[in-house]
């Protein structure tokens, strides 16, 4: 399965999609501010990143700059965001993907998994989901 890298400063965001995608059989790397996102970026070399735009240290929209000028070959990037107006600003930092704030966690895996061409089906997505729910962390019905 793919390498990917989730930058977020919020824990509870983390482990979900930690649990999520791990579920799924992804090998995911965790960032809890924007400094550890460009370094874990330049160590791991992974397949896709998420990405959360307000942090610490550095934002989103830094990373991503900085991602962005290091790589040889496009990652792609989902770029989380509780901020109405960050699509343009998003786009010309060189992100792919948008999911505006709150979310589910079902969107993102489809997401990653549509993009990376793994085909999970809806039982196991919300099996996932379920699971990651039962550990205590809230998400989207």
């Amino acid at each position: 399965m793919a390498k990917v890298l989730v930058v977020d400063d919020d824990p509870a965001i983390c482990r979900l999609l930690m649990d999520v995608l791990e579920l799924d059989g992804h090998e995911v790397h965790v960032a809890i501010d924007g400094e550890h996102g460009v370094q874990a970026f330049l160590a791991l070399r992974p397949d896709f990143v998420v990405l959360d735009v307000m942090m610490p240290r550095l934002d989103g929209y830094g990373v991503l700059q900085a991602i962005r000028a290091q790589e040889v070959t496009r990652v792609p990037v989902l770029l989380l965001t509780a901020l109405p107006d960050s699509g343009a600003r998003g786009r010309a930092c060189g992100a792919d993907y948008f999911l505006s704030k709150p979310f589910t966690a079902d969107e993102v895996l489809y997401l990653i998994d549509g993009v990376l061409g793994h085909d999970t089906g809806l039982a196991e997505v919300q099996a996932a989901v379920d699971y990651a729910r039962g550990q205590g962390y809230p998400g989207q019905p």
